[in-house]
């Protein structure tokens, strides 16, 4: 295992929100910030869009401590944060990646099918969908995993996905 070598300092980040996770009368949206929403140029061109946010609910010291999950709402072993999407990590990232609906440039706005996030959640960057950089065509998951869906449900990853 490697150390941290003592000549090497460990950098932190900062990071800021281009926006938040919307969700009423049953749609999703992403809401941006006035700034960034000339970055939405030509991203209704794309069905999806990877979303990264912020797994605001679980940044506090124990969560980011937290390096093993054994509480998943499915049957695993025990599991290291990096081998699973629990939202108590060390840097509480979450990626996923979402069916667009609508861009509306005027509202800076994107309407996707779902998300597995909450309401008023900070996202931090979108990426849009490219198969050719995004998916792999030989694929290796752990047995726990192996009876999961092939592929991403049609309306999205929702909070009880």
């Amino acid at each position: 295992m490697k150390q941290n070598p003592g000549n090497t300092s460990i950098s932190s980040f900062q990071v800021t929100p281009i926006g938040y996770i919307k969700r009423s009368d049953g749609h999703t949206t992403i809401e941006l910030f006035h700034q960034f929403v000339p970055g939405l140029k030509e991203l209704e061109h794309f069905s999806h869009v990877q979303v990264i946010w912020w797994f605001s609910h679980f940044d506090d010291a124990d969560s980011r401590s937290t390096t093993t999950f054994n509480q998943m709402p499915f049957e695993a072993p025990e599991l290291g944060v990096f081998a699973c999407r629990s939202p108590m990590r060390p840097n509480p990232l979450g990626l996923t990646t979402a069916k667009i609906l609508r861009v509306d440039h005027g509202e800076g706005s994107i309407v996707i099918a779902d998300i597995d996030a909450y309401e008023g959640t900070p996202v931090l960057d979108l990426k849009a969908y490219l198969p050719s950089c995004d998916r792999v065509r030989e694929v290796k998951v752990a047995d726990w995993a192996a009876h999961w869906p092939e592929w991403l449900p049609e309306n999205g990853l929702g909070l009880d996905a």
